[in-house]
């Protein structure tokens, strides 16, 4: 199979190795000044450092649309920030088209809500056969070939397919799943989650703690996932409870160290700045927010994690307003 990876970050990039052991694929980065410097060293020392990239991968550079035109399978793997404009891009192509990303496109305009990826397709190139490759897996990880396991999601059976035959593998197991709302929920919502329970972490607060954090998110999770139409049992799987588990306890979480540093008594500017990458939770928080109020579904953790990046809320007081809510039914 012939895949292109548009996108030279970690998760791109790793991905594009894993798969380059079994199948034709050409890495496309947007800045030349990158591709050159990988090409010189065969590693992407900007955001996969020594990871070396196998001599079967091809590295492109130019138009997406031209890297892309020849393969069977097209992956976009750049933030959610430049998702839109990547799957205009895109718009026409009649080979199935995954992305990576995950979160919510920051709410533009009065009274306007962020969109999921899926809903971004529908808007920008509704004929695509598009969907997600998601669920718990740290870049590093995949590019050394320990075993993750995926979540291939859309509502087309064709790219489901696809999705499979490209990445399963010896250290890869891909799963399907035609719940698309429910997979983009659990990854886009886990990384606010994240942030609330590296700030509990980082107050040292406690296992106790960390455990009710993890449990109360993924209620908050469903409830927004069932609001939008996605399956309960999606967020009992990978790309709900297993992201959540990772992203929010795992060292390599970029969204878990933004909650450890602001506990620490860093800004938010200095927090984000020291990543080095792009941390999803912080550029998605307020607009999951706004899109549950809207809805009417309550999400407490995801609240508090909003004021404490809009600076309304200190970190020991966003964690007191959590513990000082009145009583409630599990359930509820």
């Amino acid at each position: 199979m012939r895949i292109c990876v548009l996108g030279a970050g970690a998760w791109g990039t790793a991905l594009a190795v894993n798969a380059a052991d079994r199948h034709a694929v050409t890495l496309w980065a947007r800045d030349d000044a990158q591709r050159a410097a990988m090409a010189a060293s065969r590693q992407n020392e900007r955001y996969l450092p020594s990871i070396a990239l196998p001599a079967s991968l091809r590295l492109a550079g130019g138009p997406a649309r031209v890297a892309a035109g020849e393969a069977d399978l097209v992956i976009v793997a750049t933030p959610m920030a430049a998702l839109r404009e990547q799957l205009g891009a895109l718009a026409g192509l009649t080979v199935p088209v995954a992305w990576l990303c995950k979160g919510v496109e920051t709410a533009a305009g009065v009274g306007a809500f962020g969109l999921l990826p899926h809903e971004i397709q529908a808007q920008v190139a509704p004929a695509l056969h598009a969907g997600a490759l998601s669920g718990p897996s740290f870049a590093q990880e995949v590019a050394h070939r320990q075993p993750t396991a995926l979540v291939a999601a859309s509502a087309h059976a064709d790219v489901r397919a696809a999705l499979v035959d490209a990445f399963h593998g010896p250290s890869l197991r891909v799963y399907a799943n035609d719940d698309i709302v429910g997979v983009e929920v659990g990854g886009a919502v886990k990384n606010v989650l994240a942030i609330a329970t590296g700030l509990c972490d980082g107050l040292s607060l406690g296992l106790n703690a960390r455990a009710a954090l993890i449990t109360r998110g993924l209620a908050e999770m469903t409830r927004f996932g069932l609001a939008l139409g996605a399956r309960a049992e999606t967020f009992m799987g990978l790309s709900g409870l297993g992201d959540l588990v990772l992203t929010a306890t795992g060292d390599l979480s970029r969204n878990r160290k933004v909650g450890l540093l602001l506990a620490q008594g860093r800004t938010l500017a200095q927090a984000v700045e020291s990543l080095g990458h792009v941390a999803e939770g912080v550029y998605c928080a307020r607009s999951v927010v706004q899109r549950a109020r809207h809805l009417g579904v309550e999400m407490p953790i995801a609240e508090g994690v909003v004021a404490l990046l809009d600076g309304r809320m200190q970190p020991a007081e966003a964690v007191a307003a959590l513990m000082g809510r009145d009583p409630a039914s599990e359930a509820a």
